[in-house]
């Protein structure tokens, strides 16, 4: 008998993470067994649907989300970072609906490979703690979360980012040197004015490719890169390349020399494709990450870039373990026992 599945999670918004996420979680659900009918909840039903040859009802459709939930087997909730407030009170409010809606028509709940927490919200702690206990599977994704699981008395496993099951073909040149940003409250214009200063005295001679992984967030920011570096050398081999697709991004980090990265999931790519890595962290799992590797970071809220860390990172030899990164795959045995 085919079971009924729904996904939920941050999709169709064009984040390259959470599509790479989604692509992988899709693909392993069909390779289960036992055959699965599956619906992912999404802002671009239509999109998701082609790309992933599944059916997909939009998020923000109250009567569809609760008429897939109610003739469905399973929510999975997940990947990615869905369970927290710092970015915004109003997503965790959406996430945790979804997770109620599933359980009061009594269906099974797994939490996919998720980064959880902070909740700051003392209200919405309570009731994001009420609703992981409820759940049936609760899987994390790194130490903190493990740490708040344990803290909130919820049965929780830590497991791997399904993103380090990704096949990628590494095609390093080493005349191009990647710049990845996205825009955070932290991010000032001293800070940017600096990174523009140090590309320019060790990359000048170099292709400088300054990458966006969801046009809507990094543009802006990767235009200002772009207009600084202009300014401070016309002559320098500088340009944006927008994410136009999933497959092309990893293409663009893979054949990269070195990467100056913020996004977790752009860090985490190059990491696998051998790419030499310069973490800038504007939140904990970034910074996670390269502690993981032995990774020199910068902290960009704490941190300063200056010539010195620049010089440090161009000449330090950096090889990352392959057995090591071939044991971060994550295994979907789990989910389909549950299922």
């Amino acid at each position: 008998m085919t079971k009924k599945v729904c996904i939920s999670g941050y999709y169709g918004f064009g984040n390259f993470g959470d599509e790479i996420i989604l692509k992988i979680l899709v693909e392993n659900l069909k390779k289960f067994d036992n055959p699965l009918e599956i619906t992912v909840f999404s802002s671009n039903p239509a999109k998701t649907s082609l790309e992933r040859n599944v059916k997909s009802v939009q998020t923000f459709n109250p009567i569809e989300i609760l008429k897939e939930l109610y003739n469905s087997d399973c929510l999975i909730s997940g990947g990615g970072s869905l369970l927290q407030d710092i970015t915004s009170k109003k997503s965790l409010v959406y996430y945790l609906l979804v997770i109620f809606a599933a359980k009061i028509f009594r269906k099974k709940v797994i939490i996919f490979a998720q980064g959880i927490g902070p909740v700051n919200n003392k209200v919405l702690a309570c009731l994001t703690r009420f609703l992981l206990k409820k759940s049936d599977l609760v899987t994390v994704r790194d130490e903190n979360s493990l740490n708040l699981m344990k803290k909130w008395e919820v049965a929780a496993f830590k497991c791997s980012d399904p993103v380090w099951n990704i096949s990628i073909q590494k095609s390093r040149n080493p005349e191009k040197i990647g710049i990845q940003l996205r825009d955070c409250p932290t991010m000032s214009d001293s800070f940017l004015e600096n990174l523009s200063f140090c590309i320019n005295k060790f990359y000048k001679d170099k292709e400088i490719n300054i990458l966006s992984l969801q046009n809507s967030f990094d543009l802006d920011i990767c235009n200002r890169l772009k207009n600084n570096l202009n300014k401070i050398n016309s002559e320098l081999n500088v340009k944006v390349i927008e994410s136009t697709s999933n497959e092309q991004v990893i293409q663009n980090i893979c054949c990269l020399k070195e990467l100056i990265g913020m996004r977790y999931h752009a860090c985490l790519c190059a990491i696998k494709a051998g790419v030499k890595v310069l973490p800038l962290s504007y939140d904990i799992k970034v910074k996670s990450l390269a502690e993981e590797f032995g990774l020199d970071y910068i902290d960009i809220e704490n941190s300063e870039i200056t010539e010195t860390i620049f010089s440090r990172f161009i000449n330090k030899e950096i090889i990352y373990d392959e057995n090591k990164i071939n044991s971060l795959k994550f295994n979907f045995k789990t989910i389909e026992n549950m299922i």
